[in-house]
């Protein structure tokens, strides 16, 4: 496992600065780019690809990413999965251009495909489909007859996190969490909170009050698990939405003299790679990023190669990763 020097090494900064930028210290008085130079090195560390003589390729392809380097830097989920497709096309030789949908990209006239990550509006899905060439969308599909893409079994990913904090014996569990946007700007409930409450709402042991909306960072990670242990009803353990939200949990349960996991077991959702550098490190469900930049991009040359018509739609797997956060209630 890579260690804190090694990133530091890598992205050319200090110890003590990756250990902020992980931990997301906002006293820290660091640029955006070294931020995003040292989450790159901690993905680009988190696993190892076998080394294979580089090839080199005819294609040009767009990577259309969604997020800006603030939102990346927020939630490192699509971060990791860019630096998996960069990755990719780097091994295939095969040379690419950012596009993004403000327009900031390179942006060149001719491509061979597209690969989009994230969540587009309407306008971006005519932007894409202008270009009249074979797209793959990584973490979304907006016409699933159209595009391919590749997916996370986002339900038994969620289920499988709650089983583990039943089966500890928790039954008072929390959910920290944000509202979703679709390509055409709408808000809808995360399917992560929709599976969580129709499930414990199942094992009856559903309780709306320990249930909190709001963004996907720490700062409402940290509010929102405030809130809820002060309330009548205080949870034995909260499921969050992602690891970004699980260190703002981390910063109130300090502040609050509550120990994790003695007094309150928490699990996240990424396995971002800050998420075995916490203390206690974070037990959370990891999504296989760098499957599904890899996959990704295979589906993509597979496309260009074959000429075939029907799209496909691959879903990646997840797996729970057992750390130090989560224990029995006490007792």
């Amino acid at each position: 496992m890579a260690t804190i020097k090694d990133i530091a090494k890598l992205a050319n900064v200090s110890i003590t600065t990756v250990s902020r930028v992980l931990n997301y210290d906002d006293t820290l008085n660091v640029s955006p780019e070294t931020r995003k130079r040292v989450f790159e090195a901690a993905e680009d560390l988190s696993y190892v690809v076998a080394p294979k003589k580089k090839q080199k390729s005819k294609w040009k392809v767009g990577l259309y990413d969604s997020f800006s380097l603030e939102e990346e830097l927020v939630d490192t989920y699509y971060l990791s999965i860019r630096v998996a497709l960069e990755k990719k096309l780097n091994e295939k030789g095969i040379d690419f251009y950012r596009i993004d949908k403000e327009g900031n990209g390179e942006n060149p006239k001719k491509l061979d495909g597209i690969l989009a990550l994230g969540t587009f509006k309407q306008k971006d899905i005519e932007e894409i489909k202008g270009f009249d060439t074979p797209s793959v969308f990584v973490d979304s599909n907006p016409d699933e007859e159209y595009f391919d893409s590749v997916n996370i079994d986002f339900k038994s990913a969620t289920k499988s996190a709650l089983n583990y904090l039943i089966g500890l014996g928790h039954e008072r569990i929390g959910f920290i969490g944000g509202v979703e946007t679709d390509m055409y700007g709408n808000r809808f409930k995360d399917l992560r909170q929709d599976v969580f409450e129709t499930y414990l709402k199942e094992k009856h042991i559903f309780n709306e009050e320990l249930v909190k909306i709001g963004g996907y960072d720490p700062k409402d990670g940290y509010i929102h698990l405030r809130e809820m242990l002060s309330g009548e009803i205080k949870p034995t353990a909260v499921f969050v939405a992602n690891d970004t939200i699980a260190v703002g949990c981390y910063k109130a349960a300090y502040e609050l003299g509550v120990k994790i996991p003695e007094h309150l077991s928490i699990v996240g959702f990424n396995d971002v790679a800050t998420a075995k550098y916490m203390m206690p490190p974070l037990t959370t469900v990891k999504l296989y990023t760098e499957i599904m930049g890899e996959t990704a991009v295979d589906l993509l040359i597979d496309r260009l190669t074959s000429k075939r018509e029907v799209s496909k739609k691959i879903t990646i797997n997840t797996k729970l990763i057992i750390r130090e956060s989560a224990a029995e209630p006490p007792k």
